[in-house]
């Protein structure tokens, strides 16, 4: 039997609003890992900041997780957002 088009429309708004609501968290989370590893107090043009994002996605995507020789689990949560090298002082 065939799905009746009201159906089919009110299934695809169902599934427009998960996707919504996925992109949203998904947002939430990338934003809040970014504001610890202290991009929100940097300027930077948005075109490279997303320059940037992509070449990260890439390296995951791949299987190039090394970060610099730092991974989460080996970064303190107050150095957070320290760029490697530098101290709390400057």
């Amino acid at each position: 039997m065939k799905k009746p088009t009201s159906k089919i429309r009110q299934e695809i708004a169902r599934l427009q609003e998960q996707l919504k609501l996925a992109e949203t968290r998904d947002a939430e989370r990338i934003g809040r890992v970014a504001l610890r590893a202290g991009l929100g107090e940097i300027e930077v043009e948005e075109a490279e900041l997303l320059a940037a994002f992509e070449d990260v996605a890439s390296r995951f995507r791949r299987g190039d997780k090394t970060s610099a020789g730092r991974t989460a689990a080996k970064t303190p949560a107050h150095a957070a957002g320290q760029i490697e090298g530098q101290t709390a002082d400057g």
